[in-house]
């Protein structure tokens, strides 16, 4: 219980942290925000908590798939958001991923790689 204790105060200390720079420094904040912290995070508890070597390539290979299809949305963002506002952007924005998420699953799956 501790632990799953400190894996919350941890992780929340990072998004608060990002989010807290974000305000201030907007290409500094982005940076930050791109590195995969929760990836990194995710592996290092899983390893911590004894998962086998195998749970946790497998947990990085399919994270990096699901991550390509959010890449879309991060260059729409700011298009949709000059036209359509913080919310209306937000929907579209997922609904983008989704399609897009889609899109690369079944192309994936056409290489071998089942995402869905």
């Amino acid at each position: 219980m501790k632990f799953l204790i400190l894996k919350y105060l941890i992780s929340a200390a990072i998004i608060t942290f990002v989010s807290e720079i974000a305000k201030r420094l907007d290409r500094v904040g982005a940076l930050i925000a791109s590195l995969p912290l929760v990836t990194l995070l995710v592996l290092v508890w899983l390893y911590i908590e004894g998962q086998p070597t195998e749970k946790i390539s497998n947990h990085a290979w399919y994270t990096f798939w699901y991550v390509l299809p959010t890449l879309p949305m991060f260059a729409a963002f700011p298009f949709l958001m000059k036209h359509f506002g913080f919310w209306l952007t937000l929907a579209l924005s997922m609904l983008i991923t989704l399609i897009c998420f889609v899109i690369v699953a079944l192309l994936a799956r056409k290489i071998g790689v089942a995402l869905i």
